[in-house]
Formats: structure tokens, sequence, C-alpha cells
């Protein structure tokens, strides 16, 4: 039989019932799956198509200088002799530093949102935090350059130096020049927070409240609830938030690049200057004047790929754990 509007139908019979299918809208519903099929499909492809250009283009430099690039100190594009080891310690002691200072405030900060802070305040706070993360790179280091940076270099160098005699451990040596490790570190804390902290929050947030009535019904205080019931439930996911917000500090560029001074060498001290990977391709790659310099480049944004794919692996299958086992509680 055909409809008004002209659509063909089948009319099948089964028993007392009838069911009607239109070709046309079964027609539509393949096209659709095939369509959002090929959609999710590209995701994969392209980062396959990153990591296969970049490693092409590292190979050369891979091949050539094996374990040893990543090891090796001697960064000299004239001579043809390229080590990484400057950069990924620059980008991993930069990123610790970011994590010591970020997941603390972070973690308090969710807790409030989710567990003490009234209604009213909620939105806007969470609102405020979150906006933090859309803040471009380039007006974080030029907050660095303007604020910060003054800020380290006369009262807070001096004082962690001298008055907490902090120097005996090596890592506060020095003059306090203020570009250095330490404010990088502090500038990528202000931006892995906001990440840090929602991931947080949606995880307290996914916590059942029985956790939070049976520590209460057992005679513990709002915060013994807090510690003993919810924090541990969600232990797994904020581990994630943090890993993710490691994963966001790994290939932080342009704020880093303005804040850590640019030298590629090794030091204990955190206020010397410093080079990340990201800092590194962002200041030489326009610069590169020959294969052997650009292969080179490519290598360490390989390794930089490669890290931060892994990080943020960890970080989701983590935030996965915590949803899985919510979903298997409640059901």
């Amino acid at each position: 039989m055909t409809l008004p509007d002209g659509r063909a139908v089948v009319e099948a019979r089964e028993g007392d019932g009838a069911t009607l299918s239109i070709h046309g809208a079964a027609i539509g519903d393949r096209v659709y799956t095939g369509a959002i099929t090929f959609f999710a499909l590209c995701v994969p492809l392209l980062l396959l198509a990153i990591a296969w250009e970049i490693g092409v283009a590292g190979w050369p430099t891979l091949h050539k200088f094996g374990f040893g690039f990543l090891t090796s100190s001697d960064w000299d594009p004239v001579k043809g002799e390229f080590g990484a080891a400057p950069a990924i310690y620059g980008t991993i002691v930069s990123s610790i530093i970011a994590l010591v200072l970020a997941t603390p405030l972070a973690i308090g900060v969710s807790l409030f949102l989710s567990e003490l802070a009234p209604r009213w305040l909620r939105q806007p706070v969470g609102f405020l935090v979150d906006l933090l993360a859309a803040i471009p790179s380039v007006v974080y280091g030029l907050w660095g350059i303007f604020v910060l940076l003054p800020v380290l270099r006369d009262p807070v160098m001096p004082f962690l130096r001298d008055t907490l005699h902090l120097d005996k451990t090596g890592l506060f040596t020095g003059p306090a020049y203020g570009p250095s490790m330490l404010a990088a570190g502090i500038i990528l804390a202000i931006m892995v927070l906001p990440y840090i902290a929602s991931v947080s929050r949606e995880v307290l947030l996914a916590v059942p409240r029985s956790q939070r009535e049976a520590a209460l019904a057992l005679g513990a205080t709002r915060w013994e609830a807090i510690w003993g019931a919810v924090l541990p439930y969600a232990r797994s996911g904020i581990v994630g938030g943090v890993i993710l917000g490691l994963g966001r500090a790994l290939g932080e560029t342009m704020a880093v690049t303005m804040l850590i001074g640019n030298r590629p060498e090794i030091a204990a001290s955190l206020f010397a200057p410093g080079y990340t990977m990201a800092s590194l391709l962002a200041n030489e790659f326009s610069e590169a004047s020959s294969d052997a310099h650009l292969s080179a480049l490519m290598a360490v944004a390989f390794v930089l790929f490669v890290i931060t794919l892994i990080v943020n692996g960890i970080a989701r299958w983590l935030v996965w754990q915590v949803s899985r086992n919510t979903s298997g509680r409640t059901a």
C-alpha cells in the first residue's frame, strides 16, 4: 500500500497484531547510522594520521641517535647533535610543580562545591572555576610576565632561599632572575586547576547519596563522612582528573615559553631557566633550516605526542572505572 505522501509501506501480520514498516524510514535510519559511524571512525583515523606523519618525519633522528636521543643533553643544530633530555626534564619538572600546587586547591574547590557550598553559591563559583580554562594561553603568559615574575623576583624567591633556608635542598639556589622552572610550574598550576577541579567535582557528585547517609547514620561528623566515605569511593576518579591535568600540563606551550627562560640545560635549582618539549618546538620550528634539525624537532614532537596520549588514556580509564562502579552499585 502507499501513503498519501507517496511513501511505500509493507504490511505484515503476526497472529492478531499488525505492524507497519516504512521503507523510507528504514533507509533513513541506515544512512544516519552509516554517517555517524563514519564520523566516529574519522577521529581515531585522524589520530593515527597525525602519529604517522610525525613519526615518519622524526624517524631519521630516532634511527640515528637511538635511545641516546632521550638521554643526551647536547642540542647543537650547527653540528648536527641533538639530545632531548633537557626538554624532557623541563617538561616533567614543570608538570610536577603544577600538580603539587594545583591538586590540593582543585580538590578543595571540588569538595566545597559538591559537599559544603549552599545551592545559590555552587553555580557561580563553579562557573568562575571553569572560566579559567577558557582564558587563552598567551593571556596567562602576559599576566605572568607583568605580575607573576616581579612577585617571584622579589619577595618570593629571596624568601624561599634565605628566610626558609631551603637552599640546602638545592631546589632554591642561584640568582632570582624571575623566568625559571618555578615560574613555569606556577603558571601551569593555574592553568590545569580548572581541569582537575571539574573532573573531581563530577566524580564527587557521582558518589551515591547512600555513602554519605550511611556514614552520618553511624555517628560520623560531616568531615568524617567526606574523608571516610566519599573520598575513598571517588579516589580513582580524582586520580584520573589529576592525571588528566598532567596531560594538559605536558602539552602547554605559549605561557610556559614566555616564563620558563628557554635554556636547554638540566639544573637542580627551580630558580634556573629551563626548557620543555613544547617550548622547544615553539621556539625553533620556524627557524629550522636543515633536514636534520627539522627531523629532530619532529622526533621531540613524537615523544611528546606518545607521552600525552598515554597519560590521557590512563586518566580516562580511571574516570571510567569510577563511573562503572557507580552504575554497578546503583543497579
